[in-house]
């Protein structure tokens, strides 16, 4: 059986408003916690919610400077959340059983 726990990490990091809306804002690259608290008008304990969700799923990365986190999008867990999203949903073949089989 497939393990698809770490695909369950990525598609619960995108199926979120607030966090999709922390993925734009990073676009435009790195930001520290405290840009993104006043962008999004939420609170700290908040945003750190949200921010491990997308670190953990490997489509945001971090690093530490003094007492701010800043955050950035990473092209690698980018690139593997879109090839895993094909794979899932493109078909392998074109077989049909019917009921019964």
């Amino acid at each position: 059986m497939t393990d698809y726990s770490s695909d369950a990490k990525i598609f619960k990091a995108l199926c979120d408003e607030k966090r999709l809306a922390i993925i734009n804002h990073l676009k435009s690259g790195e930001k520290c916690a405290c840009v993104l608290i006043q962008a999004m008008n939420i609170g700290q304990s908040a945003l750190s919610y949200h921010m491990k969700i997308l670190c953990d799923s490997g489509i945001v990365t971090s690093r530490q400077d003094g007492k701010w986190t800043h955050y950035s999008l990473s092209q690698a867990g980018s690139e593997y959340a879109a090839k895993r999203l094909m794979e899932l949903t493109m078909p392998e073949s074109k077989t049909y059983l019917k009921c019964g089989e």
